[in-house]
């Protein structure tokens, strides 16, 4: 009889694990799909940035830029801790700037002319992707 509670006890917890990995994924997904539309948003409006190609390479720039944001601004941003401090927190612009240049890059398919149009399309970024997680919010 215990071995029986142990078995559905295990298939439960596997069944469990399986969900969180589906929503997992689907988060990541959906995040992939945000960041892809704000970039999109960005190259439209702002002067200076430049994205080229259908949904397939969108996607792969959209990745490489969640890469970036994940990896290496959590770096830059422990490094650059006392201008941040000094600048009240208007120095992150700079980082998120100096990550969409980053991008722009590694990536072919986007392209991004000076500073300011990295600053402009940062803050569009920051802005679209704030609007579409108070739609799709995260589950």
């Amino acid at each position: 009889m215990a071995s029986v509670r142990g078995t559905v006890r295990s298939q439960r917890h596997v069944a469990e694990v399986a969900t969180s990995q589906r929503e997992c994924m689907l988060n990541l997904i959906i995040r992939l799909f945000m960041n892809a539309i704000a970039l999109w948003v960005a190259a439209r409006v702002v002067p200076g940035i430049g994205l080229s190609g259908e949904l397939g390479p969108i996607l792969f720039v959209a990745a490489v830029f969640g890469v970036v944001n994940a990896l290496v601004k959590p770096i830059v941003m422990f490094v650059s801790i006392p201008f941040v401090v000094l600048t009240l927190g208007l120095f992150i612009l700079v980082i998120n700037a100096g990550m969409l240049m980053l991008t722009a890059t590694l990536v072919d398919s986007l392209s991004v002319r000076g500073f300011g149009a990295a600053l402009l399309g940062s803050l569009l970024i920051s802005l679209v992707s704030l609007l579409l997680s108070l739609v799709l919010p995260e589950r």
